[in-house]
């Protein structure tokens, strides 16, 4: 996830100020992943040096330090642009990190049915916690949560598979 892009797709709707562009981010996208106000704004102040977005004169003053409102520039909609319609590529990296534990379970102990096993039973234990949250929300937040529910059943089935080959996969590794 890029935070540049969200901000620019924010900004793209509307000019704003960074603490609404914060309140923006984690209504949408903050109950998961929380974002500091600081990387709000070291954002915006990349985004501007890099000429993607622009200050607004239309500055606020409200007792505190002045507000400086935000709005997108042409290039910056040309990088949106550019984001949202470029496909993201799937899986980047074979070695996933359950993957790698496996293996070096294996190697250190000769046995990564235990790990494997603690990784289901965790597993298992957050597609509980999200399905009950999936019950109670609006429908933005219940398909970020089915995002999440395919990507741990699909882990799922890997530790599955995974288990049932086991010895095959130590042999391979033993030679």
């Amino acid at each position: 996830m890029n935070v540049s892009h969200i901000i620019l797709g924010f900004l793209e709707t509307t000019p704003n100020y960074g603490y609404e562009i914060k309140k923006q981010y984690d209504r949408y996208f903050g109950k998961e992943k929380p974002i500091l106000t600081g990387q709000i704004y070291s954002t915006l102040a990349r985004l501007e040096r890099s000429n993607k977005v622009r200050e607004v004169n239309d500055k606020e003053l409200s007792g505190g330090p002045e507000r400086v409102k935000y709005e997108i520039t042409r290039q910056g909609q040309d990088e949106l642009e550019l984001w949202l319609t470029s496909p993201e590529t799937p899986s980047p990296t074979l070695q996933a990190t359950l993957y790698v534990k496996t293996v070096i379970a294996l190697l250190r102990d000769g046995d990564a049915a235990p790990y494997l096993d603690n990784q289901r039973r965790t597993h298992i234990a957050r597609m509980r916690e999200l399905t009950l949250r999936r019950r109670h929300v609006f429908v933005a937040e219940k398909l970020l949560i089915d995002h999440a529910l395919f990507h741990i059943e699909a882990d799922l089935r890997w530790i599955e598979l995974t288990s049932s080959r086991l010895m095959q996969l130590k042999e391979e590794l033993c030679r």
